[in-house]
């Protein structure tokens, strides 16, 4: 539930939206995005946080990160690591959750309503923590998708949860062909773990 007089932020976990909506086989929108939360609320601010690979002369979520930072996005980036682990497999590792968790924490006295776009159960200490200085914390994820792309936990945690697949008429766009440029261009690093949990 949204009360139009309210403070909104918006903090979205990159990898993991994008992650659920692909699963939910549709494209997010951005612009609608924005759009449908100042309608529901008055937003004072849409964090974006996604890691970039290095070394990388055409990084496919670069078009989308210039895109989100010229049209009223906050983003908050950094470098992915590369590794092999033990088995000779190259790794991506970009996990954004302290930088997300401090700017929420950071924020929180100054709104009404927190919104944040992620499954990710490693979260449920920051909502509830959150909760305690008075904000209200909704979720966006699935559990429409198999495995579901919410924890549990975190589901239980947050005041409301909303089901991203429920979001699709308002912010979602049919996915566009692999072959596709805009397709790679939100495209993103996979987070180090790979479960909602």
């Amino acid at each position: 539930m949204f009360y139009r007089d309210e403070r909104l932020a918006l903090f979205i976990d990159g990898s993991n939206l994008y992650a659920a909506a692909k699963a939910l086989d549709f494209d997010i929108d951005y612009k609608l995005l924005r759009t449908e939360f100042m309608r529901r609320g008055k937003l004072l601010r849409a964090f974006y946080y996604t890691a970039l690979l290095e070394n990388e002369e055409y990084s496919p979520i670069r078009p989308l990160v210039d895109w989100l930072n010229y049209n009223g996005f906050t983003m908050v980036t950094k470098t992915a690591k590369e590794y092999t682990d033990s088995m000779g497999r190259r790794k991506v590792k970009g996990n954004m959750d302290i930088e997300l968790a401090v700017n929420a924490m950071e924020l929180a006295p100054h709104v009404d309503h927190i919104v944040l776009f992620s499954g990710d159960g490693d979260f449920r200490p920051l909502v509830e923590s959150i909760q305690r200085q008075g904000v209200r914390v909704s979720v966006v994820s699935t559990i429409r998708s198999q495995p579901p792309m919410i924890s549990d936990e975190l589901r239980r945690q947050a005041d409301n949860f909303i089901e991203l697949d429920e979001l699709r008429d308002v912010v979602g766009r049919p996915p566009r062909p692999e072959s596709s440029y805009a397709q790679t261009s939100n495209s993103e690093v996979e987070p180090e773990t790979e479960s909602a949990d």
